[in-house]
């Protein structure tokens, strides 16, 4: 037990240090144009601004060619759910925000500001991020609580004409879906006949729940515990988005719901799952255990349960991590390339497969180098890539921009996917 405080203490140290040396923070502004003579200043600001300045007065548009808003995002936080440190406020959510957006230059070339809103009125929220918005390609929504995330979400995605997801939500679901689908595939079992039972009535689970069915599962077999238990049509404590999955199935408790179900997706809190609980499970059980830092049910405790087990969990200790740094960042690039004027189903659903497929491509030598693996082959084991994969790039921005041209919500569609794909390949190099 010291050893343990003692281990979490130098690391705790080792982040202080990481985050304020050589200079505080993880992001900086860096300019992309010449600025060392009197005349490149006078072209970078006054008098030479005013000419793009009102280009763009004159036509809206003109703003993605001659300013960053086509490559930039806000990430945009009130915290009032951060990680797993719960309401921590908006100043302190800052961290998490500048990490996020150092996430998405280091994997996808977009540049990201992070925004802090101490704001948590919902609609004075929206008021604020729909006022900011002219700057912005897209609005990455992050660490909101539930269930006014459900509202601020959906307002901003009617009000505005550019992508907006909040990624605790969205992102979420598109790696769940991602993971599902291998791991029904290794199973041999076909999502519309799967039952599912997930626990944690939240934000990642509710967006989760709807993608899924998206892909193929069905409502019918699907129930949703929160912490009072099971979601059913004869409990007269539901929100709308809890009673929308609401079963008329008369189950009393997490572990009644479960036997015979197929899947078990958790995105509530450790120790609620139960050895006892993924034996009465069909055979070749799928367990998501995603709580994070401590899953839902220890993974030496899972396994030894059942032989036939498919597990994963959020942590990068242990295989199939889901992870939305697998996500957001591609979800984006692909947006932004085409312009396109809102992230749909189909655009998730488009990187879901991708990163499926990928998954069960041969793991190339870099990846087994990060990681100081050996091999890597697709299984029980990995069903999920690395977050460190440079393919995802390439692979998931090309799926989820395609989609967008096929569901019509591209301003500026692709007319050489293959140009387009060399692009992004060079970017990863």
């Amino acid at each position: 037990m010291q050893n343990d405080s003692n281990t979490a203490e130098s690391f705790r140290e080792e982040a202080l240090r990481y985050h304020e040396t050589p200079h505080p923070g993880k992001t900086e502004v860096v300019p992309t144009k010449p600025h060392h003579t009197q005349a490149e200043l006078a072209l970078a600001y006054s008098p030479g601004v005013a000419a793009p300045s009102l280009a763009i007065a004159a036509d809206r548009d003109a703003a993605y060619r001659y300013t960053n808003k086509g490559n930039l995002v806000a990430v945009v936080s009130n915290g009032t759910a951060v990680l797993g440190l719960g309401d921590i406020g908006a100043a302190a959510s800052k961290p998490v925000m500048e990490g996020k957006s150092m996430l998405f230059k280091v994997f996808a070339g977009i540049d990201a500001f992070d925004i802090e809103v101490d704001e948590r009125d919902p609609e004075r929220f929206v008021r604020l991020v729909e006022a900011i918005a002219p700057g912005f390609g897209g609005i990455n929504l992050e660490d909101i609580k539930a269930p006014e995330c459900f509202a601020i979400d959906r307002l901003l995605r009617e009000r505005l004409d550019i992508p907006v997801i909040h990624d605790d939500q969205h992102g979420t679901a598109v790696i769940v879906t991602a993971a599902l689908i291998n791991a029904a595939k290794i199973a041999g079992k076909d999502p519309a006949s799967m039952h599912m039972v997930v626990n944690g009535a939240g934000a990642a689970a509710i967006a989760s729940v709807r993608l899924l069915l998206a892909l193929g599962l069905r409502r019918e077999n699907t129930v949703l515990c929160d912490s009072r238990g099971p979601v059913t049509v004869y409990r007269n404590d539901l929100p709308p988005e809890k009673r929308e999955f609401a079963t008329s199935r008369r189950l009393a408790s997490l572990a009644e719901a479960l036997h015979g179900a197929d899947f078990f997706l958790g995105v509530s809190k450790a120790d609620v799952l139960t050895a006892p609980m993924i034996r009465t499970m069909a055979s070749s059980p799928i367990v998501f255990a995603l709580a994070n830092p401590d899953p839902e049910i220890a993974r030496a405790a899972a396994v030894r349960s059942r032989p036939d087990l498919i597990f994963a969990t959020g942590r990068s200790d242990y295989p199939n991590q889901v992870n939305n740094a697998l996500g957001f960042p591609y979800l984006f690039r692909g947006a932004l390339d085409v312009r396109a004027t809102r992230i749909d189903d189909g655009m998730k659903l488009a990187a879901a497969h991708a990163l499926a497929e990928l998954a069960r491509q041969p793991v190339p030598a870099p990846v087994l180098r990060a990681y100081g693996l050996e091999s890597l082959e697709f299984g029980r084991d990995y069903f999920i890539p690395k977050p460190l994969d440079p393919r995802l790039l390439c692979t998931v921005s090309t799926a989820v921009a395609r989609a967008a041209v096929t569901s019509g919500v591209a301003r500026q569609p692709v007319d050489d996917w293959d140009a387009y794909a060399e692009r992004l390949r060079r970017m990863q190099e």
